[in-house]
């Protein structure tokens, strides 16, 4: 099973949060799963490191570097991502349910690449359709 690491989830594992922290040791490294990042989570990520230059943020930074360099699974957005992006934004606006839509192209590539999200935002991504999302928050 892969799992791709919604940006929220990222963050709380690049600054040690117990319970994310925990639960990725137990499915990523204990368990033998792999993970993958979106791209659009490593820029919102690296916009907020970038942003706010300060020597924990550079810390941080070489955190979120080391954990990026371990990914098993580097895929890129690709244009059938995009074309379901598309897909998934036009859904959401005719049900008068938008998301952002930096989750919108994470969903995608998560249901394109056929990953497993982990996210503390269930709220937004329970509205994709087909897309499977746990939170190692709770």
């Amino acid at each position: 099973m892969t799992y791709a690491l919604d940006t929220n989830t990222l963050s709380y594992i690049i600054r040690g949060e117990g319970e994310v922290d925990k639960r990725f040791e137990q499915e990523i490294i204990e368990a033998g799963n792999s993970y993958a990042i979106a791209p659009v989570a490593i820029y919102e990520l690296q916009r907020w490191l970038m942003d706010n230059p300060t020597h924990e943020m550079e810390l941080l930074a070489q955190e979120l570097d080391l954990l990026y360099q371990n990914v098993r699974s580097k895929a890129e957005m690709s244009a059938a991502s995009w074309e379901k992006a598309a897909e998934i934004y036009v859904k959401l606006k005719q049900g008068g349910n938008l998301i952002e839509e930096a989750d919108i192209f994470i969903a995608a590539y998560c249901l394109v690449n056929q990953y497993v999200l982990v996210t503390n935002n269930l709220r937004h991504f329970t509205r994709i359709e087909g897309l499977n999302c746990v939170n190692w928050k709770v």
